[in-house]
């Protein structure tokens, strides 16, 4: 099988390894990559988001799946031009890629499909924003009503915050808080068919103790002990069969991969957000515990026929990345610093290059996702903090405490 992976991040890195390591594909092309995806794959530098250059691109490799990893190329309809040309793509199309462009479609979708979730209201001026923050209260609830990167939420006791945030995005969505921990459940489906992966649960605050800005994702960890049994269950159920049916029924059938955003609280599931592709950083430690041959269960998804394809294999343990970010992340990251020790087993390149001299150095805010797998949940994060250890750059930013309250058994439902 020829293989053609569109993006530039961790999330990529981890998609093309694990597809790297399937027998059944012979050529793995990715673009544009980033220097870690080099070592697996044919780099190629294509614009994710020119549906006709990727669609050129998957011709000129003779493709037979193309595999869509960031929502931006999702949206700028890559998956659609691609289709077009007779090529399997996991990924939806851009009318269906909109349960995440749009969160008041989202919403929509939801609201028809009577999915349990934070009640909102969507709000295109400062007065109706105003009348919203009164409805829902504190803790206030801001949302970009378009793609933001995993940082357009704002969840703030501070009302001049939230109405800053609100003012900065113009059309935003404002709901009620939602307690309890989150999950992040990612579901393969070819539009009528759904298979679950592990649950995972991601950081998205910069500080330890979920202190400091959002943003794209500090670390995450892999399999949940603490999640209530049957709760995967539930949300099929109560959430993914619904919406994929909803969806189907607006024309827009959802191919690809299902990202579902859930706050476990003392009344149950309720979903926070949908994604149209993989979460990144809860990526890397889903593949990493994935047995299952990764290229034949994107490409039944991409070809309609998931519900042929054999029940999933997971290694035991458990998984946990660490995210290392840029100086300045998340606001304005530093560039160019050089990188030293980054060439070990299951780190996985966001934002790097080769410069002149051919160093790796920084490229962007999120640079490295150091993944590590163990016996436990433990030994997952004394390796994975083990190799951060071993890798240096100046201003170097992480998180110490990922996965620490779920190894210690503190994480509770209310």
């Amino acid at each position: 099988m020829r293989v053609l992976v569109i993006g530039s991040g961790a999330r990529e890195h981890a998609l093309c390894t694990a597809l790297a390591a399937d027998p059944a594909v012979e050529r793995l092309v990715c673009a544009p990559g980033n220097a870690g995806i080099a070592a697996v794959a044919q780099i190629e530098p294509v614009k994710p988001t020119d549906p006709y250059a990727v669609a050129a691109l998957a011709r000129q490799v003779e493709a037979d799946l193309v595999v869509i990893g960031p929502e931006a190329p999702l949206m700028a309809g890559v998956a659609d031009m691609v289709r077009e040309e007779g090529v399997p793509v996991f990924g939806p199309d851009a009318a269906a890629a909109r349960i995440e462009g749009s969160k008041s479609f989202a919403k929509a979708v939801m609201s028809a499909a009577r999915v349990p979730t934070a009640e909102s209201r969507t709000c295109d001026d400062p007065q109706q924003v105003e009348a919203a923050l009164d409805l829902f209260g504190a803790p206030y609830v801001v949302k970009a009503d378009g793609l933001a990167a995993g940082k357009g939420v704002v969840v703030t006791d501070d009302r001049a915050v939230a109405l800053a945030h609100a003012e900065d995005c113009g059309r935003v969505v404002i709901e009620e808080y939602l307690d309890g921990p989150e999950v992040s459940l990612f579901v393969i489906t070819d539009g009528s068919a759904a298979v679950p992966l592990l649950p995972a649960q991601d950081f998205k605050r910069i500080g330890d103790d979920d202190t400091g800005p959002n943003t794209g994702g500090m670390g995450a960890y892999t399999p949940l002990a603490w999640l209530p049994g049957g709760t995967i269950d539930q949300v099929m159920k109560d959430v993914v069969t619904p919406t994929l049916n909803d969806l189907a029924s607006r024309g827009t059938p959802f191919v690809g991969v299902l990202y579902v955003g859930l706050a476990i609280t003392t009344r149950g599931p309720r979903v926070i957000e949908f994604n149209a592709r993989f979460g990144d950083p809860e990526t890397q430690v889903v593949l990493a515990m994935l047995e299952t041959p990764l290229a034949g269960l994107l490409n039944a998804a991409a070809t309609g026929t998931l519900a042929a394809h054999p029940p999933l294999r997971w290694r035991d343990g458990a998984a946990v990345t660490v995210v290392m970010a840029s100086a300045g992340y998340p606001g304005t990251p530093r560039t160019g610093d050089v990188i030293t020790g980054a060439d070990q087993p299951g780190v996985l390149h966001a934002a790097t290059v080769r410069n002149d001299a051919g160093d790796l150095a920084t490229s962007g805010g999120r640079v490295l996702s150091v993944t590590a797998t163990g016996d436990d949940l433990a030994a997952a994060r004394a390796g994975a903090y083990a190799k951060v250890e071993q890798i240096t750059f100046e201003g170097a930013q992480y998180r110490s405490d990922i996965a620490a309250k779920a190894e210690a058994g503190e994480i509770t439902l209310g």
